[in-house]
């Protein structure tokens, strides 16, 4: 795959576990508010699961409900858990403090292990400490790899958020792009903002950030119609969340626009946009990899006391761009619902 990556990124180790048994079919119940916990159960496990003693696993995040990126981190998680013969606990909430009384619950609960979100890194510090404090492993993923370490997670699984905006930031000045509009869905959320502040430090033009509500479509949808109305030379609307995406494609028809749209994070309504044309292309930060890594992972430090990356390096899950070139391969598992 295309890959544009800063000597930043170059520092990192990146250590990827790969699993040799695979689930076959997958069957679980979610939550999204806080206080509560849905179990995730995995039906149909093909030869090789586990038979360690059985562990209690809580992810938790701040997914937003509706977003379907979370829906294939979950996926990739389940899919570790039953193999490693997991009961895992997933909960979610966007707010911050609700987040961090979820993970509270996780250790009143006395759970074998946690993997969690900082995408609210203040807001979590205390509750992780907490964790760390009862002698419970907590890794992190998906957000908060620079808060990590300084909050002693034992691994972090994810994209390193200003290498892959950078790397945006200069596919886009390769592409011959001049004004991008940055649409952010969440404001305040540090891996996000460190996507469009990578994205204007590696592009050659001039960038702007549009925030919006990513709880709401058809407000975003209206927001970004506005903006392009408003300045007709944005040539190109990047966005973080493969819905903020294709509702960025309809804004671009209503506003009259001939701006192109690029995104980060994939799903398979996404992948059929690349092939169609509608959208340039996407970021891919492998959220199945990062789900399954991150509950795998636990299970590895508890039974044989291994962790990747020696404590200090994360695993780097991404960037990685997927456009017209390489999108037919990755459709074949977007279709599982697995990339």
């Amino acid at each position: 795959m295309n890959r544009s990556l800063s000597s930043r990124s170059r520092r990192f180790t990146v250590l990827v576990a790969v699993a040799a048994s695979t689930v076959l079919a997958l069957a679980g119940c979610s939550s999204n508010s806080g206080g509560k916990k849905s179990e995730e159960s995995a039906g149909g496990v093909s030869a090789g699961k586990a038979t360690t003693p059985r562990m209690t696993i809580a992810m938790i995040t701040h997914a937003v409900p509706g977003d379907t990126f979370w829906d294939t981190i979950r996926k990739g998680a389940q899919a570790a858990a039953a193999k490693d013969n997991i009961k895992l606990v997933y909960s979610s909430d966007p707010n911050g403090g609700n987040q961090a009384n979820l993970m509270q619950n996780a250790i009143d609960q006395k759970v074998d292990g946690i993997a969690v979100t900082l995408a609210k890194p203040d807001a979590m510090k205390g509750t992780v400490a907490k964790a760390v404090q009862a002698g419970i492993p907590v890794v992190g993923f998906n957000s908060g790899v620079d808060d990590g370490q300084k909050q002693g997670l034992l691994q972090y699984f994810g994209q390193d958020e200003t290498v892959a905006g950078e790397a945006v930031g200069k596919k886009l000045s390769s592409l011959g792009a001049k004004k991008v509009a940055c649409v952010i869905q969440e404001q305040g959320q540090v891996a996000l903002e460190a996507r469009c502040a990578g994205v204007k430090k590696g592009f050659s033009g001039t960038t702007e950030n549009l925030f919006v509500n990513g709880a709401d479509m058809p407000s975003v949808k209206s927001t970004i119609t506005a903006k392009l109305k408003q300045d007709p030379s944005i040539d190109y609307v990047v966005t973080l969340a493969a819905p903020v995406a294709l509702t960025a494609t309809q804004a671009v028809s209503d506003g009259g626009s001939k701006a192109k749209v690029a995104t980060f994070d994939l799903n398979k309504e996404l992948v059929k946009a690349i092939q169609g044309g509608s959208i340039e292309f996407a970021v891919d930060q492998q959220p199945y990899l990062q789900g399954y890594l991150a509950v795998d992972s636990l299970w590895l430090y508890k039974n044989n006391g291994n962790y990747s990356g020696g404590g200090v390096a994360p695993v780097l899950t991404g960037p990685a761009f997927v456009d017209k070139s390489n999108v037919a391969t990755v459709a074949t598992f977007a279709a599982k619902g697995t990339r």
